[in-house]
């Protein structure tokens, strides 16, 4: 069953966001098997405390397990690290069906 990475991300430098941590994060989803499946700035909080005017990104992957290895990676560890101090990430994985479907 496909699985989903969603991640709500609110970013105090988008520029060094963009820069250092979203190129290269893109390029290892992809080497691992991961695909975008939205990527948008300016989410509106409608209720809770978290996200308003934050980023929403959404990825796909075969499996809940393909997702955990791509999150677990040395390589990823490498590369989210270079987002402390610039954004604050909510992530949460979830298994679902095809949501294009």
């Amino acid at each position: 069953m496909p699985a989903y990475l969603i991640v709500i991300a609110t970013i105090s430098d988008r520029e060094a966001f963009l820069a250092r941590y979203a190129p290269r994060a893109a390029a290892l989803l992809e080497q691992f098997g991961g695909r975008y499946r939205m990527r948008a700035p300016g989410a509106e909080l409608l209720e809770g405390s978290f996200g308003n005017g934050g980023s929403v990104v959404i990825s796909e992957w075969a499996s809940k397990e393909a997702a955990l290895t791509f999150w677990n990676s040395s390589e990823y560890r490498e590369v989210r690290a270079l987002r402390e101090g610039i954004s604050e990430c909510q992530v949460v994985l979830i298994e679902a069906p095809d949501i294009a479907g």
